[in-house]
């Protein structure tokens, strides 16, 4: 019985590569190509003699039956160019290629969309809390809070929880200038105030570190983030640590004694500016990088994508020099408390240009420390 259909899987062999020889080309689609449609041969054909018949048992011997069949194809037409053998691991290289290629995208979070929703979601808050900051930051600075702690420690510190620790606190800002030319005589419940404030804004910046460090080690760890993301992220990262030092650096020229006896202590115009321009940074950039990794970067080929970016770029980037521009101006507007010199809109005073605005020496220094010119450049602005 084994003999017979081993003889009877031979001659179907046989007969196969008779029917290749007396094709032109061979298939792609299966074993073997020839030019008109009707004498297609698919690898099904060629399959189904030696599997659907023999026992699973007896399917090397047919496989070796196969081969030589094909040897033999080859023996007599070694010039063939068109014959091959199947090659399942070709086949699917070619179509993770052809994959990539329809696709045409540059991701940034690897292990599927649930990797990319969770890091999206992180990057979205982390931009927010950012911006919660900045909000906060401009509340402390309308309270006069600033100055209220007259000491800074990067890792932070319990506040105070007793009657004798406000009193340590509040004779240390009695110390500060500010204390001696604009609030003397103030009672410690509005110190405690003015504390709660300046105090909630330092650990709200050092809770962002955490919650953003915890979910990217996490993350790194996973496997999520690719290499670009990664050091995209750990600039941020380093840039809002670094915030915390700009901080500290600006509210310490804010505790130092004016030049003049009756000008009243404040801190650096520049300092200031610089504080908010890196908060504008790191905020921009997480919301850029949550963007990215949320929405692909759209593949080159795809002229619409290319052509509605090139118009969203054209209108994004005036108006964000623009924005930029007057956020900057305003920190030199609150430095200098520019905003007291003039109460008046459109007209500054009784003028509409004011007569100092160039009153300093080098010129230059009109831009940034004139009340006068620094009103003026965020009147233009607006």
């Amino acid at each position: 019985m084994m003999e017979s259909r081993l003889i009877s899987a031979f001659r179907k062999t046989k007969s196969i590569v008779n029917q290749i020889s007396s094709n032109s080309r061979l298939s792609r689609s299966g074993v073997c190509i020839s030019n008109e449609p009707s004498s297609l041969i698919h690898s099904k054909t060629y399959s189904s003699f030696s599997f659907d018949l023999i026992p699973a048992s007896q399917t090397s011997i047919i496989r070796s039956l196969s081969n030589l069949g094909f040897k033999a194809f080859r023996r007599h037409y070694p010039n063939h160019k068109g014959f091959c053998r199947p090659s399942f691991r070709n086949l699917s290289t070619a179509a993770t290629a052809s994959t990539e290629k329809k696709d045409g995208l540059r991701l940034l979070v690897t292990a599927g969309p649930r990797a990319q929703k969770l890091v999206g979601i992180w990057l979205f808050g982390s931009a927010a809390w950012v911006f919660s900051m900045v909000v906060l930051g401009g509340m402390t600075r309308l309270t006069r809070s600033g100055l209220s702690m007259t000491d800074w420690k990067f890792t932070g510190r319990l506040p105070p929880l007793t009657d004798e620790d406000w009193l340590v606190e509040f004779e240390k800002y009695k110390q500060s200038p500010e204390y001696k030319r604009v609030n003397k005589g103030m009672s410690i419940d509005d110190f405690k105030f003015i504390y709660w404030m300046e105090y909630a804004h330092r650990m709200w910046g050092r809770a962002l570190g955490i919650m953003f460090a915890l979910p990217f080690s996490y993350f790194l760890r996973k496997g999520y983030i690719t290499l670009q993301l990664g050091l995209r992220l750990s600039g941020l990262f380093a840039l809002g640590a670094g915030q915390g030092l700009i901080g500290w650096w600006m509210v310490k020229s804010g505790l130092e004694d004016p030049a003049s006896e009756y000008a009243e202590p404040r801190v650096s115009p520049y300092r200031l500016a610089a504080h908010l321009t890196s908060a504008f940074v790191i905020y921009s950039g997480l919301f850029w990088t949550a963007l990215s990794v949320v929405m692909h970067e759209p593949p080159a080929e795809s002229v619409a994508w290319v052509k509605g970016a090139a118009k969203v770029k054209r209108l994004a980037l005036p108006v964000s020099i623009l924005v930029g521009f007057t956020a900057v101006s305003g920190a030199f507007v609150a430095g200098n408390d520019a905003g007291r010199a003039f109460n008046t809109f459109p007209k500054m005073g009784d003028t509409w240009v004011p007569e100092d605005i160039f009153s300093m020496k080098p010129l230059l220094r009109n831009f940034f420390e004139n009340t006068s010119t620094v009103q003026e450049s965020t009147y233009e602005m607006k």
